[in-house]
């Protein structure tokens, strides 16, 4: 049984939720509805709830506001947004789980389950850590990521990520410790969670942080020499972008 708590502040998508869960959901027990922060902090102290589902924008803030005001978060959560871009990169870097309006009936069904099935309290806290980390200044781009493995969950510093390298199915992430962790997401998932963060995919097995590059080498059809002395195949096609932008950088 996992016991779920709904803090959405549009009455109709609230009751349709409502619904949705009490209709399919048989091993669910909803324990309460909120519409505002006041409410919804008062309902998560009194009813320490195994899941939330947390609409982002509520009528006196936000909820990652919210979740500041929650001392040790021990409820896994899945967002409700009407997509902003912002929140959900901030949440899929910090590997939480979301839904966009409106709610697909089988979208929400499946999302409880699986939520059912992998709680961890000792995990939810570590993941509630990292987004409030990459929400906290919205002008600023992300800075934390949350890479779990079968074994670990690791909280990294993107700026700490040298590069990822594709091995099939999983990901393969080099650390500017030495570590290296495999993921099983493709290079793709991380193309679309870095790219604003100052990667470039110069390969199609390979996203380098432009920060550890330390020069492009033209012989063997071009690759780059990085900061950590590896080196990296470029793309025939990525060739002239990576020329240009170092032209561009050595006119100052």
């Amino acid at each position: 049984m996992i016991r779920i708590l709904i803090v959405e502040d549009e009455k109709p998508i609230l009751d349709t939720i409502h619904s949705i869960i009490q209709d399919n959901c048989s091993n669910a027990e909803i324990l309460g509805t909120a519409r505002d922060i006041s409410s919804a902090k008062e309902l998560i102290i009194k009813t320490n709830p195994d899941l939330l589902l947390l609409d982002i924008n509520l009528p006196d803030g936000t909820s990652f506001e919210l979740l500041q005001q929650i001392e040790n978060p021990d409820f896994k959560v899945i967002f409700i947004t009407a997509f902003e871009e912002y929140a959900i990169k901030a949440i899929k870097l910090s590997a939480l789980d979301y839904l966009v309006k409106p709610v697909d009936p089988i979208e929400l069904i499946e999302s409880i389950n699986k939520a059912e099935e992998t709680i961890n309290k000792s995990n939810n806290e570590l993941k509630l850590n990292a987004l409030l980390s990459n929400v906290k200044n919205l002008s600023e781009k992300p800075k934390k990521i949350i890479l779990n493995t079968a074994e670990s969950m690791h909280l990294i510093d993107v700026q700490d990520i040298i590069r990822c390298e594709s091995d099939g199915a999983y990901t393969r992430l080099f650390i500017n410790d030495g570590k290296k962790i495999m993921i099983s997401k493709v290079l793709k998932d991380y193309e679309d969670l870095l790219q604003d963060c100052g990667f470039m995919r110069i390969h199609k097995s390979h996203i380098v942080n432009l920060n550890y590059i330390d020069r492009f080498e033209k012989a063997d059809g071009g690759y780059l020499i990085l900061k950590d002395q590896s080196s990296v195949p470029v793309s025939f096609r990525k060739k002239d972008q990576l020329i240009k932008m170092f032209d561009k950088l050595s006119k100052f």
